[in-house]
């Protein structure tokens, strides 16, 4: 079998959590979040850069047994004490530094706390239609770029991080995630009140940040020289891999539909 129809296999069953929602997604993900973490730790020590594997691991277990019963200002106090906790090890220990110190922090960020955002959103109002809007603005983003790109692409957005990636690929990335998501709106829009021009800018958004998901992903592992994350899911590289524009598109749909429609 194809390794790529192989990892779509593999990938497959979390569409059931996204329907079921609640608590089989949201420990789905923080399953997803340490296997995410530990190919991050991984892939930042091939610069030999030491994380402290231990407590991002340990930080991400804690954060999502307590999700969705603390507010965002504990979770900021959390992570304040743990940072000053581990600015004072490169001072006892000096075979660590505060790059090791920096680098634990923000993958625990980058991966675990970005990954949670869909949790939340499946716990709003609507949640377990909203979800869908952070997987379908990088899908149609992902989808359209390829297909803009191959046909238009003239101009390289950033030939140093992804030299096949252009401007047109680009902007055509950005029509697919609004299609996808006002199309998306419309169909579900007896479930959930929202106007539909809010799927318009939130889809374009997202997109946007989305694809800098994809390019920061791209710009970690060049960095790191490695072509994947891991090889977890056959023909499509690790779990980073997959979902690193959708880490970004979560972060967004939250706060957009929090902040602006408030929900």
């Amino acid at each position: 079998m194809n390794n790529r129809y192989l990892g779509a296999l593999i990938l497959a069953p979390i569409v059931i959590f996204l329907f079921l929602g609640g608590e089989p997604l949201k420990y789905l993900l923080l399953v997803a979040s340490v296997m995410g973490l530990y190919e991050f730790y991984s892939v930042v020590e091939k610069r030999e850069i030491k994380p402290f594997k231990i407590v991002g691991y340990i930080a991400t277990i804690v954060y999502y047994l307590l999700l969705n019963n603390i507010e965002f200002e504990q979770v900021a106090i959390i992570l304040f004490l743990v940072t000053m906790v581990l600015m004072c090890i490169p001072a006892i220990k000096p075979e660590y530094n505060y790059i090791d110190v920096a680098v634990t922090i923000l993958g625990f960020i980058y991966v675990s706390v970005f990954f949670s955002f869909i949790s939340k959103i499946s716990y709003k109002e609507g949640g377990r239609f909203l979800l869908w809007l952070v997987f379908l603005a990088s899908w149609g983003c992902d989808t359209l770029a390829y297909y803009s790109g191959r046909l238009f692409g003239k101009h390289k957005l950033c030939p140093k991080v992804s030299p096949k990636k252009t401007i047109e690929g680009s902007i055509g990335g950005l029509l697919g995630a609004v299609i996808f998501c006002l199309v998306f709106g419309i169909i579900i829009k007896s479930h959930v009140n929202i106007q539909l021009y809010h799927y318009v800018i939130m889809a374009a958004i997202a997109g946007v940040f989305s694809q800098f998901g994809d390019l920061a992903a791209s710009s970690i592992k060049r960095y790191s020289e490695v072509k994947d994350y891991s090889h977890l899911i056959p023909g499509h590289g690790g779990i980073l891999d997959r979902f690193d524009s959708i880490l970004f598109s979560a972060v967004v749909i939250f706060y957009y539909l929090t902040y602006i429609i408030g929900i």
